[in-house]
């Protein structure tokens, strides 16, 4: 095993998506080429989509956050059957670009991109009030809209990155029209914001955070929301789930999240997993080739 990876744990019984990882992260093998590696977490794609596919993670969602990240997930798309792409600039790529005076010819750049036959999704696009203050609000949410407008114009789902900004994310999708297909990833909120998202249609889809004691909230929203409607991610490397929290994330771990999701809402984890899948597919437009 490669040092600093959790073991893998029981495979799962039925094949799930990851539908929201970093793949490009200097944990995988992104940077193999440029020599970097922090404390032995170095792992190619290959290696990555392996260890997944062995659990049952048979399928995952590669997300880009800026230009150049977006061009990797569809490349990397292109090279491997199981892997999708969504392309986007992220919400605190925003504000960094406008001030460059590069944010319209970077939107143009992923508006070009989002027509891939690879590309799956825009997003992650958002709000985030937490690492942004009210300066680059403004950019944020000029990136948001033109995000909007993409998704819709491509017919692609819209992948939503929200932090601390519930209410002008509603606000802004009921402006702009809610895409047919919306991703809520790493849902945040309760059980009301989850009842706010679903009645826009909108499926919601639970990290690692899920498992963490201190969120009853999302365990409430997970409660109220419709086996329909419900999506699992890693949005790895980060937010791992218990029992690893503090340790590096990978797709190979979703089995964690999954099973303490079936478990709090009484499902099988056959059942989960199916739900999950099924789901997974509408929201981003169709079923995708396994990694077997």
């Amino acid at each position: 095993m490669t040092e600093g990876w959790p073991d893998a744990p029981e495979a799962l019984p039925s094949p799930v998506v990851d539908n929201h990882c970093h793949l490009d992260h200097r944990a995988y093998g992104k940077r193999q080429e440029e020599g970097e590696s922090e404390g032995g977490l170095l792992i190619p794609v290959d290696e990555a989509l392996d260890r997944a596919a062995a659990v049952g993670v048979t399928r995952i969602v590669q997300v880009g956050c800026d230009v150049a990240g977006s061009r990797w997930a569809v490349e990397t798309s292109q090279a491997y059957d199981s892997v999708v792409a969504a392309v986007a600039l992220h919400p605190n790529e925003a504000p960094r670009l406008a001030e460059l005076g590069a944010l319209d010819d970077a939107l143009h750049e992923i508006d070009a991109l989002a027509g891939s036959l690879h590309v799956r999704a825009v997003g992650e696009t958002g709000l985030d009030y937490f690492r942004t203050g009210e300066g680059g609000r403004a950019a944020q949410h000029e990136s948001f809209r033109a995000h909007i407008q993409m998704a819709k114009r491509h017919d692609k789902a819209l992948v939503i990155h929200d932090r601390d900004a519930h209410r002008d994310v509603l606000a802004v999708l009921d402006d702009e029209g809610t895409p047919e297909r919306t991703v809520m990833h790493c849902f945040s909120g309760d059980a009301d914001f989850a009842k706010e998202c679903v009645k826009r249609g909108a499926y919601l889809s639970f990290a690692g955070t899920i498992t963490f004691k201190n969120a009853e909230n999302l365990r409430e929203a997970l409660h109220v929301t419709p086996s329909d409607r419900i999506l699992v991610e890693t949005d790895a490397p980060f937010l791992t789930p218990t029992p690893h929290r503090g340790r590096p994330n990978a797709s190979f771990l979703i089995p964690h999240t999954v099973r303490f999701m079936a478990e709090i809402t009484g499902k099988s984890v056959d059942k989960m997993c199916q739900d999950i899948d099924a789901n997974t597919d509408r929201a981003f437009g169709g079923a995708w080739p396994h990694r077997i």
